[in-house]
């Protein structure tokens, strides 16, 4: 769903809303990152009052000002770039959908973090700082495009095969393998078990109900 009601006032831009969430020093480590990234998101989808799924991260994208989306030829999946006097975020044509949606997700956490990543990620020459970088931006995507408030919601209503919650969410049901993990809403079998099921729900059903997004 998206809210209309909740289109955030132009006087203060969403991404430089997104940006204060970055505390004004070095950041620690890598957890703590990511748990930036999730608040952003959060945040994103509280001020478009997203409150069911899927997430509509084009219409999100695409609204705000000096954005451009393309869909290119081109080898990788997604590339982000300011033109002069717009972020351009190109996304691969010949990609499906659901991978189309991940890519966009994941260039906007770039944009977010644009003049910012050192702070995030440690400068450019230190071994892991693409590589966090990347893995934020991918943890980003995962928190905007599958919340964890919505697929608890999802998964505890009786839809728990990753296909179903995959065309559910408007992602591929490796995402969503991977952040049903992520979440702690499932955890891998272990090696001995025989059971044909690869997940496992660590926590009772009756114990989540519908809550707000930003919950």
């Amino acid at each position: 769903m998206f809210n209309t009601s909740h289109t955030p006032n132009t006087n203060r831009s969403v991404l430089a809303t997104l940006r204060t969430l970055i505390p004004d020093r070095d950041i620690e480590n890598f957890d703590e990152a990511k748990r930036i990234a999730e608040h952003q998101a959060a945040k994103l989808l509280t001020l478009h009052g997203i409150t069911t799924w899927p997430v509509p991260v084009e219409m999100i994208i695409d609204q705000l000002p000096k954005i451009r989306i393309e869909y290119c030829e081109q080898p990788v999946s997604g590339a982000t770039f300011w033109n002069g006097t717009e972020w351009v975020i190109q996304l691969n044509r010949y990609e499906n959908k659901a991978r189309q949606r991940f890519s966009l997700a994941h260039e906007y956490k770039h944009i977010i973090d644009h003049g910012r990543a050192q702070q995030l990620y440690g400068s450019k020459s230190a071994p892991q700082s693409s590589k966090h970088a990347e893995s934020v931006a991918d943890y980003f995507a995962a928190c905007l495009l599958m919340p964890k408030v919505l697929l608890k919601r999802a998964f505890f209503s009786g839809i728990q095969k990753p296909s179903e919650l995959a065309q559910l969410f408007g992602v591929s049901p490796t995402a969503i393998a991977i952040r049903l993990e992520q979440t702690g809403i499932t955890e891998r079998a272990p090696r001995c078990r025989t059971s044909g099921s690869r997940w496992m729900p660590r926590v009772a059903a009756q114990a989540f109900s519908a809550q707000p997004i930003h919950a």
